[in-house]
């Protein structure tokens, strides 16, 4: 009667998924309990709503807590099943006949009270072996986590790679058709600088292609390694507290080694290639811009935000290591409705920095500034060691040589568009698209300053 009453109670504490142990046990919304790691592998590839690999009642909820009564009763039935072990004559010490109900730190192996004392072992860290058991367990469920974030963050990585290698084309054929229109502007024939300026960023285009696919592959490569360690843990949990205690550091170490290394997404960029006379054109239009009406905002909601989080970073890259400050803006004095303008910016200490025009509707709401609806704006956006160029209405991320220093801005008003000049490189950044806008703008700039 006992036996079997026994044997009920722990097949319901068993997982509906690998009909092992619970380890880590979570419940989800219908009342059925699975493993933690176990409902991460089904759930993987599932869009909210996922659902209940039992009864496929749908759940809205993809994480959820431990299930700590359950992880407790588990525990007990865990060492229930050590402690028939260790009471067998199997286990007895054949030295002093005692039982072995001590677990031995160094040596991972089980000892008796006589032989803990003795001067073998007496100066070795002692605990008891349920005791042992179970900081084993914790320190497996840690690995599995830590290993399944991993692989996670891996996933993240490469299909933001994705979207970037096919953003990155795009950009490319984009950037082909900016630069011969520009070329065009100034020459009214074919010129030779033109076409070796397309195919030398067609050609560093194919190598930074080339980098993406073989970043996809060292990734894809790692993702296999992480999972097969992971299968390999989880196949630990699974087995009894004895098995537990047998010499598990070998496997530790393979999986916390595998973690160092984590490849990450590259940053795809094009080098600024000088275009003659750029910027000597230009300045023929050169105006003097006041910039005399200053603001700070420091609170969350602002454009830099914004355009951080159109910036393509993986959602799961911690934050704490960017630079912590408020942001300085100014507008010019004067508008501009008509005629053809350009000025120059100076952001040589700035880490984050935003340059170009602004409507008067969209300064009006300057305080809520959370829209680029209005704001004709080049952002220059730190992430890490990594700088992000990108404009705004609509938001483009261009994968271009950061420009350092001065920023060149032209204005034409007749034909409703702006452009965007990397000054030391004499190279164009961007050049918004005629007839863009065709209303009143402000000249705008703002930058980020660290706090001390």
């Amino acid at each position: 009667m006992e036996s079997g009453f026994s044997q009920a109670f722990a097949e319901e504490l068993n997982c509906l998924i690998c009909l092992s142990y619970l380890t880590d046990p979570v419940t989800i919304s219908c009342g059925h309990s699975f493993c933690r790691a176990c409902l991460h592998l089904s759930w993987e590839d599932s869009q909210v709503p996922v659902h209940c690999p039992t009864c496929r009642e749908p759940s809205q909820q993809k994480d959820f807590r431990t299930n700590i009564v359950l992880k407790k009763l588990v525990s007990i039935a865990r060492q229930a099943s050590l402690m028939k072990y260790l009471s067998s004559e199997e286990n007895k010490c054949v030295t002093h006949k005692e039982t072995k109900g001590i677990f031995c730190m160094e040596k991972s192996i089980y000892l008796c009270r006589l032989c803990s004392d003795s001067h073998e072992h007496g100066g070795h860290k002692h605990c008891p072996i349920e005791a042992a058991a179970e900081s084993q367990m914790e320190r497996l469920l840690k690995q599995i986590t830590s290993l399944w974030d991993k692989i996670q963050e891996i996933q993240e990585n490469l299909e933001a790679e994705s979207r970037m290698k096919i953003l990155f084309i795009d950009y490319l054929l984009v950037r082909e058709d900016m630069i011969r229109i520009e070329y065009r502007k100034w020459h009214a024939i074919l010129c030779e600088e033109e076409e070796e300026h397309i195919e030398h960023m067609k050609n560093e285009g194919n190598c930074v292609l080339e980098k993406l696919r073989e970043s996809e592959v060292m990734m894809i490569q790692k993702s296999k390694q992480l999972r097969e360690m992971h299968q390999e843990l989880m196949a630990m949990s699974q087995e009894p507290y004895v098995v537990l205690l047998q010499c598990l550091d070998d496997i530790f170490r393979r999986s916390e080694s595998m973690q160092l290394s984590i490849p990450q997404g590259m940053k795809p960029e094009l080098p600024a290639l000088p275009m003659t006379g750029l910027t000597e054109r230009f300045k023929y239009f050169k105006v003097h811009v006041f910039f005399e009406n200053l603001f700070i905002f420091c609170f969350k909601k602002n454009l830099f935000n914004v355009m951080k989080r159109a910036s393509f970073r993986p959602h799961h890259q911690d934050t704490s290591a960017e630079p912590a400050g408020c942001y300085l803006a100014s507008w010019g004095s004067q508008s501009f409705i008509s005629g053809k303008y350009y000025w120059e910016v100076d952001f040589k200490d700035s880490w984050d920095w935003a340059v170009g025009v602004c409507t008067n509707s969209w300064l009006r709401n300057r305080n809520k500034a959370v829209e680029t609806k209005g704001a004709f704006l080049l952002f220059c956006i730190k992430e890490g060691s990594h700088y992000n160029l990108l404009t705004t209405n609509p938001v483009i991320h261009h994968y271009i040589e950061n420009p350092v220093g001065r920023v060149g801005v032209f204005l034409d008003c007749e034909a409703g568009y702006l452009s965007f000049l990397n000054i030391a490189k004499s190279s164009l950044i961007y050049k918004y698209p005629h007839y863009t806008f065709n209303h009143r703008v402000w000249p705008f700039f703002s930058y980020g300053q660290a706090i001390p």
